[in-house]
């Protein structure tokens, strides 16, 4: 065998055994010297030697999976993170080139932290993974013939994408329930740009404020802040403009400060209704206390140039108002070609792109979906009761005994998570405790009384929020199952062994939730923690801190991060309208 082939074959089983090598260093002599020639060979080698089209030692070419990821989000970033399988070509297909950590966008409608501060450049991952990166955003899915057509950030050029496994992680886009004016007239929190233009906004209503010959009303419009949307993002907001006009505006623009008012409007009874009862108060009376004028069951209707119009819900009555900006954060919705790829696999009448519990699409093979754009169709237990009974009724007596009862309990528990949420909230231990309850003593069990102890559960059946904290759960998840496809190809496909012949061979996805923080200004925070704790106040703020700067992707990140907050301490806010 020539020396170029050795080589070569030694050199594709060392970057197989360590894929995380990025540069690889050759030494060569020349023959009568005395000395040698160091040759620094900046490549990526696993891009170069475990190409599609390189071979084994046998000449056979390796042929490489062809994954195209949509997006590069919290659940497209955490997939490429984690992903790790050298037999996959991976492709990314994202109209930004960077990560946003979208929890701190209100802070830079304000100044408190720089947009580039919390944004990381995706070539950096792209190159250290050996993935192959093109800044441009899909418009179409062709499922059937497993292509994307997409289309260049600029919309110069169109290209089309074939492959193997798509994952499709491109978020949700801001959801205006089709209400007229909102798309010309309001601002939306979702980018970057989103959050500069907020910003410059800001500022603007200010100098115009501040401007000579200006009556006492037009001031008032001009300085009128309207938020749409009681949720996280609006909250979040409300209390970063409130802290900006408390802390700042009063040293900046002291002549127009009384003139300012926040309005943050609510179509439900209460802002932060996806938290505990005792956050809500506190969050409500703190808005109170600090002037924020809190409308809830205020459905908005219409925006125009100057004017926003609210219906009251237990009137019926019509309030049109003046303001000098708004801010929509009322919910999501799908992008464009979601919606027509939903409706090409029969699933037109639903509101978001359904997957089964490995994040699978349902009815469409080879594609995944992952984070906003997708909810998990869970299964009912009640649909199953029968097959679930059956197959662990291993004698066909009709009948479970103990030990057939507790063989099939960890598949319930794993295949629906429902049950675990009604043990919880009955306080059971286990399912044996909620059959004995049922039949009132331990002895065997038929279907009749299997069926009457889980009749309640479907009912705590939840979907998954579209929150920051799934998107990068299920983005782990999928690359963990994809680092261990290979070793798993023979494994069954199919369900859990109550259902199907095997064991599924990835555990179905289960999320964790490990708390949620919501920030209401003048550092202070609420923040729901594991185990129905509660926390509130300005310690909290701190822990929110220390939150947000761990979870920042890299320590470039953090630093900026913490940075801007100690010059916010110091030195105030940026007043600048750039």
């Amino acid at each position: 065998m020539s020396f170029h082939s050795t080589f070569y074959q030694r050199a594709s089983s060392f970057f197989k055994a360590y894929p995380s090598a990025s540069k690889l260093l050759l030494l060569s002599s020349f023959s009568g010297g005395a000395g040698g020639l160091l040759v620094f060979s900046d490549y990526n080698p696993l891009k170069s030697i475990l190409a599609s089209d390189a071979t084994l030692s046998d000449g056979q070419p390796i042929k490489k999976k062809k994954v195209v990821v949509l997006g590069n989000g919290w659940s497209g970033y955490s997939f490429l993170s984690y992903l790790k399988n050298p037999n996959l070509d991976v492709q990314v297909v994202s109209p930004r080139n960077f990560f946003l950590f979208t929890p701190l966008l209100p802070s830079v409608t304000n100044g408190t932290v720089e947009a580039r501060s919390i944004v990381e450049p995706i070539r950096g991952l792209m190159r250290k993974k050996g993935f192959e990166y093109k800044e441009a955003e899909c418009v179409k899915i062709d499922a059937s013939n497993k292509k994307i057509h997409c289309r260049s950030k600029a919309g110069t050029t169109e290209f089309d994408m074939d492959y193997d496994i798509l994952v499709i992680a491109v978020g949700a886009k801001p959801n205006t329930f089709n209400t007229p004016g909102v798309e010309e007239h309001a601002h939306f929190l979702k980018e970057t740009e989103d959050a500069l233009k907020i910003r410059k906004s800001v500022i603007n209503c200010f100098e115009r404020a501040s401007l000579p010959n200006l009556t006492e009303e037009e001031r008032k419009k001009i300085l009128h802040f309207v938020v749409v949307g009681g949720g996280p993002t609006g909250v979040e907001f409300s209390a970063e403009l409130h802290d900006f006009l408390v802390d700042d505006v009063a040293k900046i623009y002291p002549k127009v400060q009384e003139f300012t008012r926040i309005t943050l409007l609510e179509a439900g009874d209460h802002i932060l209704n996806m938290f505990d009862k005792r956050i809500i108060a506190f969050a409500e009376e703190k808005f109170q206390r600090d002037g924020i004028n809190l409308k809830t069951g205020s459905m908005v209707v219409g925006v125009t140039a100057d004017e926003i119009s609210t219906k009251e819900r237990e009137t019926g009555k019509l309030v049109t108002e003046t303001y000098g900006m708004v801010v929509w954060s009322a919910g999501i919705g799908l992008r464009p070609f979601i919606r027509d790829f939903m409706q090409e696999i029969g699933q037109g009448q639903r509101r978001v792109l359904a997957t089964d519990e490995w994040l699978r699409v349902e009815g469409c093979d080879s594609v995944y979906a992952l984070g906003d754009t997708a909810t998990i169709n869970q299964r009912k237990v009640m649909e199953d009761i029968a097959a679930i009974f059956s197959k662990a009724d291993k004698g066909n007596t009709g009948t479970l005994n103990k030990k057939e009862f507790n063989a099939v309990v960890k598949d319930i528990c794993q295949r629906y998570p429902q049950v675990e949420l009604y043990l919880k909230k009955k306080q059971l231990k286990n399912i044996a405790h909620l059959l004995k309850s049922a039949n009132g003593e331990d002895t065997e069990i038929n279907i009749e009384n299997f069926k009457k102890a889980l009749t309640e559960v479907d009912s705590q059946m939840k979907n998954l929020p579209p929150t920051a904290q799934v998107a990068a759960q299920q983005g782990k998840y999928l690359a963990k199952c994809f680092n261990r496809m290979d070793k798993c190809e023979k494994k069954p496909e199919g369900p859990l062994r109550f259902r199907g012949e095997g064991r599924h061979r990835f555990q179905p996805f289960r999320y964790t939730h490990f708390g949620s923080f919501a920030p209401l200004g003048g550092e202070q925070a609420a923040a729901e923690l594991p185990g129905d704790r509660v926390s509130m106040g300005h310690s909290t703020q701190w822990l929110w801190y220390s939150v947000y700067a761990s979870k920042l992707v890299s320590w470039r990140t953090r630093m900026l991060v913490i940075s801007d907050w100690g010059r916010r301490f110091v030195f105030g806010r940026d007043s600048s309208s750039i």
